[in-house]
């Protein structure tokens, strides 16, 4: 296993809260019975940032602006290809959840909240690569 075999793109949906603390969006997926990020594959042709913002849409109801990006991971998934999801800080503008057949719920939350529901330690990587952007760019993270 040593080249990509699986692209996907994603983000890191946030928002300001009246608290002065951030909150990002996580995803729970029946079908794996986990918490995480919303991402998914790059269909053919499409390219990193319009796949990142196509799913997060899907998933999440949300119709986002996109921010910064934000670090990759690679993992073999769960046929052992090697996966790459590259990921983007981006901030909602509009748009409502629906459960649907791949996410049937999303939650709100402070990020270090985030951090301790995530399934995955790579979603750990994506978060604290978010907050450092927080520290150094937005300064809204205390």
């Amino acid at each position: 296993m040593s080249a990509v075999e699986v692209c996907a793109a994603g983000g890191v949906v946030w928002r300001p809260t009246d608290r002065g603390v951030p909150e990002v969006l996580l995803v729970h997926r029946p079908r794996y019975r986990d918490w995480s990020l919303p991402k998914g594959k790059l269909d053919a042709g499409e390219r990193w940032a319009a796949a990142a913002l196509r799913e997060v849409e899907e998933e999440t109801g949300s119709v986002c602006e996109l921010g910064a990006p934000l670090v990759s991971v690679f993992y073999p998934d769960r046929r052992r290809r090697l996966k790459e999801v590259r990921y983007w800080a981006m901030r909602p503008l509009s748009g409502t959840f629906a459960p649907n057949k791949e996410v049937d719920a999303i939650a709100w939350l402070d990020l270090h909240t985030a951090m301790a529901r995530v399934t995955y330690e790579f979603d750990l990587y994506v978060l604290d690569s978010f907050e450092d952007l927080l520290t150094t760019t937005i300064g809204a993270h205390s």
